[in-house]
């Protein structure tokens, strides 16, 4: 087997308010996850692909980059979060080959495409790799239990942000390293030929490679809604996370936030 596959319940978040945004729609608070889920449900087998048109191939040094710049020992034990289809944990397992990875994501379809191409890549030791479904605002992982956790670009889909970095502080270990790679705010001077980009182009090409505009509608909507690079930091350090910082790539297309626990 390629590894223990766990199945553990999905609990709904707690509810705070009425509604939250969905993209730039408003929606019930307990809809969101439901939404989110669909989304990716639809759009894993072509996720990859997609991310390679959308970036013209930079998410790969972006995550290349993010994965290099991680201080951890070889043996690191280390959680990626809305990891499923692998990108970032083959990566670390191609940087840290003697350490072990748990794959956490709340859709399964997405796991089931990342456990398919570690099988198929002879470069990956699949028995350093662990698939587990688990929603990211209650993890299914004892405190005290990983020394790096990372996540990219999934936070900004998660209906509670900073529920989501407590329950990163809450399963590392003392010292451990949370590591972030997400969309942020880019240079006013690009703004608005990217803007441009991303809401006329993304979703046609959504369209056309993943037969899914709304897909990606809402995923270009989502980075808008998600907080600057300050602010992320801010909240980031309000969970009690220390040594908080942050580090723009492309100018401030995506950013790395990191902080220790």
């Amino acid at each position: 087997m390629l590894s223990q596959r766990v199945v553990h319940s999905l609990l709904g978040p707690c509810v705070r308010r009425a509604s939250t945004h969905f993209g730039f729609e408003e929606v019930k608070e307990d809809e969101k996850a439901d939404r989110v889920r669909r989304v990716f449900t639809g759009v894993a087998d072509k996720y990859d692909l997609m991310n390679d048109a959308m970036s013209m191939g930079i998410h790969r040094l972006w995550k290349d980059y993010f994965i290099q710049s991680l201080p951890l020992r070889n043996n690191a034990k280390m959680l990626d979060v809305a990891g499923g289809t692998g990108d970032i944990s083959f990566r670390a397992l191609r940087r840290f080959p003697r350490a072990h990875v748990t794959v956490c994501d709340i859709n399964e379809e997405m796991l089931r495409v990342g456990e398919q191409k570690a099988k198929d890549d002879e470069k990956v030791d699949i028995s350093r790799l662990s698939f587990v479904v688990g929603d990211g605002e209650k993890l299914p992982f004892d405190d005290d239990s990983f020394d790096a956790y990372t996540i990219s670009f999934g936070i900004r889909n998660c209906t509670h942000v900073d529920q989501v970095v407590r329950e990163a502080r809450r399963v590392l270990k003392p010292g451990g390293l949370f590591a972030c790679l997400e969309f942020s705010q880019i240079h006013p001077a690009l703004r608005t030929v990217y803007d441009a980009y991303s809401f006329q182009v993304i979703p046609v090409m959504g369209e056309v490679l993943a037969k899914d505009y709304n897909s990606y509608k809402y995923l270009v909507e989502s980075i808008r809604r998600f907080p600057n690079q300050t602010d992320f930091a801010e909240l980031i350090s309000s969970t009690g996370l220390k040594d908080v910082r942050y580090e723009n790539l492309s100018f401030g297309i995506c950013a790395i936030h990191t902080a220790r626990k």
